[in-house]
């Protein structure tokens, strides 16, 4: 892969300061302060938020604390996306802190998966990683790494090790020097207009007369909707880790370099904001 360190480390330790609040039908002993925290874009609510969870405990009885949920105006937030692919498609156009909403109980079923532990994340974490690689490479990279290589991956992401998940995800971005890039891009495109969790196709990098495919080709393929005609008003955002790419940017590049840990590009499309 093309060495751009310095985009791949401003992507692993991009931060969202977010205040947490309890919810104010919770039942408490004292008044429960909020809670601040720097989020880290790249990992899963659930991942870190362990100091909010305590800090909201030591106000409550035991018997009153269910699982933790989180939710944003409303919206319950699913701890299987990534932190930063939720405040892209949510909340990018609202002031900062992030302002998050803590339940220990009425859990939404209906909206989100339960996550009783740690291990269920790094299981979704590593399905995510391997479905990418199916992608990538027909599985062969992450097939011919060895148990302890794919734990140094998880390890490094929960611990928040960018030279400990590199070390190995480096091999995830690699790609014979004749094909100019991965068999197809693992992508998905994500739109709050729509009941469809999010658009997942296949799609190479490379068209067929060798040129790079860009992420303007992208969207005029699987998302037309996403892209404003030539002569007209630009009706979206298409955001990837809080930023807008040029529509030019070839899709290899994007791929290698904003990728999220579980190796898909998150492409969030939200409504351009009215000043």
């Amino acid at each position: 892969m093309t060495d751009d360190k310095d985009v791949l480390r401003d992507v692993w330790f991009g931060r969202i300061p977010t205040c947490f609040t309890l919810y104010q039908d919770e039942i408490t002993e004292r008044e429960a302060e909020p809670y601040y925290l720097l989020l880290p874009r790249v990992s899963y609510l659930t991942l870190v938020t362990d100091k909010v969870k305590k800090h909201f405990q030591k106000v409550m009885r035991q018997e009153d604390i269910s699982e933790i949920w989180f939710e944003y105006e409303g919206t319950p937030l699913k701890w299987h996306y990534p932190i930063g692919l939720l405040f892209d498609l949510l909340a990018s156009s609202s002031a900062l802190p992030w302002n998050i909403t803590v339940h220990f109980k009425s859990f939404p079923e209906k909206d989100l998966l339960h996550c009783p532990s740690k291990d269920v994340i790094e299981a979704h974490f590593m399905s995510c990683v391997k479905e990418a690689d199916a992608l990538k490479h027909k599985s062969q990279v992450i097939n011919e790494m060895q148990k302890k290589d794919h734990k140094q991956l998880w390890m490094g992401l929960q611990n928040d090790r960018f030279d400990q998940f590199w070390a190995i995800n480096r091999k995830l971005m690699e790609y014979p020097a004749e094909e100019n890039g991965f068999r197809y891009i693992p992508f998905r495109i994500y739109q709050t207009t729509t009941e469809r969790p999010f658009i997942q196709k296949l799609f190479r990098p490379v068209a067929p007369d060798g040129q790079l495919h860009t992420l303007g080709d992208l969207l005029k393929e699987v998302c037309p909707s996403a892209v404003a005609p030539e002569d007209g008003e630009k009706k979206n955002q298409v955001m990837i880790h809080g930023i807008e790419p040029m529509l030019e940017t070839p899709l290899q590049w994007l791929s290698e370099h904003l990728s999220y840990p579980d190796n898909f590009l998150h492409i969030s499309i939200i409504p351009q904001p009215t000043d």
